[in-house]
């Protein structure tokens, strides 16, 4: 059986129907036997749908500015 870290780690797998039946099933079982787990995945459905229905807006040019920095400061760091 999964553990609650696990479950939360999988959720979005879940969610979007991107588990493997085995997996799948394990985690309906951990959801059976955990009343908290049960109760994040309803959160995390209600956040999804939610966040679905709002309109799309392109960051402001500054936020989007600072990100790509951020990026480009992170994708050539040495491994």
């Amino acid at each position: 059986m999964l553990t609650c870290q696990q479950v939360t780690e999988l959720v979005t797998r879940y969610l979007e129907g991107q588990m493997e039946w085995r997996q799948r099933v394990a985690f309906r079982c951990h959801l059976v036997v955990c009343p908290h787990c049960r109760r994040y995945v309803r959160q995390m459905r209600v956040t999804i749908a939610t966040l679905g229905k709002l309109p799309e807006a392109p960051p402001p040019p500054q936020v989007r500015k600072a990100l790509l920095e951020h990026y480009r400061a992170w994708s050539q760091k040495p491994e």
